[in-house]
């Protein structure tokens, strides 16, 4: 397959209800969206949502770099194609990663295969931060069958830990393992803060402890982990099989959580899975901060690579999504179909960019 055409999108998705993180609300996912044809016909997309304080790609230099490999892939075939993007990985992940997964969708990637409805388990965003809206929106998830909520702490850790145990007894007096929870810390908590909330840090109904300090400072994950009730899991910390493997050996982590879109491709991502089982740990998948396409692509590899819920949601933020057809949710699960999804139509893609740019070859 040969690369006759690439298209790239800018886009602006604003949010139904702002996406509260430790280092700010977001309130629009800032979406470049890669989608190739090849010389036969072939089709396939791929995304970046771009989140600076995550990866180190900030949206206009993400831009920049996206309309420079396009320049540089087109007419080249896909195996050469893909080899010319890796080589800029380091540095721009999430961007390389649209273009890859997008040419990687066109050759018909086994990965993206699904031969029969698949439902992946999601987990729920616990949004509200008041105890009355609290109790509603986890009664909401356990109706709408839920297993797993998310809780962002890292803000202020007094307040996070006071916050934290009116969750647990509110999920105390639901019907027998209703919910389990993850904490999130969103490297919002210097160490002694990390340590601080982690002392008070009962073990009820807590699947895993995620990412308190920041991603570069492992002497706090180990510190942490040293001291916590329940399991830690590292996220922003990993981005390749060098910083899974130092996870295992440091002891700093039981879960290992991985996105697609800091793996550079589908295959990298399976493999990359693989290997932190095979290590010891646990690895847990989904990006809460993506679109469709991510989304989508990373639910088809959690059914065969995942046991526990995928944290693959952030289709479900944003006003309006970019599948023709959306995304099916049924009892808290994705639903995968054999038929690969569609995104809208070119001018409603149009409508929502704010820059697009087609290369030819």
């Amino acid at each position: 397959m040969i690369l006759s055409e690439i298209t790239l999108r800018r886009l602006s998705l604003p949010l139904k209800v702002p996406y509260k993180l430790a280092f700010g609300p977001v309130t629009a996912f800032d979406t470049i969206l890669a989608t190739v044809r090849g010389d036969g016909g072939e089709h396939g997309f791929g995304e970046a949502t771009i989140l600076t304080g995550y990866t180190p790609e900030t949206v206009g230099g993400a831009w920049a770099k996206a309309r420079e490999l396009a320049a540089a892939l087109r007419g080249l075939d896909a195996a050469a194609a893909k080899n010319a993007a890796l080589a800029h990985h380091k540095a721009a992940p999430f961007t390389v990663t649209a273009l890859v997964t997008a040419i990687e969708m066109a050759e018909g990637s086994p990965f993206l295969d699904v031969a029969e409805d698949t439902r992946v388990p999601l987990l729920a965003i616990l949004n509200a931060t008041d105890e009355a809206g609290i109790a509603e929106e986890l009664e909401r998830h356990r109706q709408a069958d839920y297993g797993t909520v998310k809780v962002k702490v890292g803000f202020e850790w007094q307040t996070d830990a006071k916050r934290l145990k009116f969750i647990q007894g509110e999920v105390a007096r639901m019907p027998a393992a209703s919910l389990a929870l993850r904490i999130d810390g969103n490297q919002g908590y210097s160490l002694d803060d990390a340590l601080a909330f982690t002392r008070l840090l009962a073990p009820d109904h807590i699947e895993l402890f995620e990412q308190p300090c920041h991603m570069d400072d492992w002497d706090a994950a180990k510190a942490v982990a040293e001291i916590s009730p329940v399991p830690m899991m590292l996220d922003e910390s990993i981005y390749g099989p060098a910083e899974i493997e130092r996870a295992a050996q440091s002891g700093s982590a039981r879960f290992v959580k991985l996105k697609l879109m800091k793996a550079g491709s589908l295959a990298n991502l399976a493999n990359q899975l693989t290997s932190i089982r095979e290590l010891g740990m646990e690895p847990v998948l989904g990006n809460g901060v993506a679109a469709d396409p991510g989304c989508w692509m990373e639910a088809c590899i959690a059914r065969t690579h995942i046991a526990n819920a995928g944290e693959m949601n952030g289709f479900l933020k944003p006003h309006r999504g970019l599948f023709a057809d959306p995304i099916r949710v049924e009892r808290g699960a994705m639903i995968l179909t054999p038929r690969r999804p569609a995104l809208v139509d070119d001018a409603a893609l149009d409508a929502l960019a704010v820059e697009t740019l087609r290369v030819v070859a």
